[in-house]
């Protein structure tokens, strides 16, 4: 067991390492993001009357969609002069590779959103303080990554990465969002934990089919 978590560290590790030199994943999503915050703010911001119920929207479409132009490097990166071939050939299990690169978009996708999620409850005038939110965002992304990253590899043998990833990726992810941005609204407006604890239920659920199915079926993906 030791052995099969170092060899995750290995390839998380690597990613670690290309994104801090080459920081194509966070900068292209946070960058993503923010715009889209700005351009929300300044939208909503004659509209107060249906800003409670618009912000909870708001976060988790500038989550998703800079997730999304994110998730088109996970592997493209493997696809340069033949790290892919490289990394299959190495003695793992196929489940190991896919369990690294989980790790490591987890880990960026989770930078983004401690970077995001402040200038969001700043713009729309809310409490910086919410644990239930930071739950709901880690607990989110848990499945979002999952769904992302096995998406990646399959995405990276199409010509068209750029288009068939978000027609891939959306419809399967599509019930883990909606039921965070149901959780986000009682915790934006101020409502007790039963108005969330249904949601996060589901959020969990949807995490734990994500990552099963994904560890399963990665081996055949990765092997087209």
């Amino acid at each position: 067991m030791n052995a099969v978590f170092t060899r995750i560290f290995a390839i998380f590790w690597k990613d670690m390492l290309t994104e801090i030199r080459t920081r194509e994943f966070v900068f292209s999503v946070l960058v993503f993001g923010i715009l889209e915050l700005v351009i929300f703010s300044f939208t909503f911001s004659i509209r107060a009357n249906i800003l409670d119920v618009a912000a909870s929207g708001i976060l988790w479409v500038a989550l998703t969609f800079g997730g999304v132009i994110g998730f088109n490097r996970i592997f493209a990166v493997e696809k340069e002069d033949a790290r892919l071939e490289g990394l299959m050939l190495c003695p793992v299990d196929r489940s190991v590779i896919y369990w690294g690169k989980l790790a490591g978009s987890f880990t960026f996708m989770l930078a983004v959103a401690v970077v995001v999620t402040p200038i969001f409850l700043t713009f729309f005038n809310l409490p910086l303080l919410l644990p239930r939110l930071a739950l709901i965002i880690v607990l989110t992304i848990i499945g979002f990554t999952a769904v992302g990253t096995l998406f990646s590899a399959v995405a990276i043998n199409t010509r068209a990465r750029d288009i068939m990833l978000p027609i891939f990726f959306l419809p399967i992810v599509l019930p883990v969002i909606v039921a965070a941005v149901k959780a986000t609204v009682p915790v934006l407006a101020g409502k007790p934990w039963g108005d969330t604890l249904i949601w996060l239920q589901i959020i969990i659920a949807f995490d734990i089919i994500y990552l099963v199915v994904a560890t399963l079926v990665f081996e055949f993906v990765v092997e087209e």
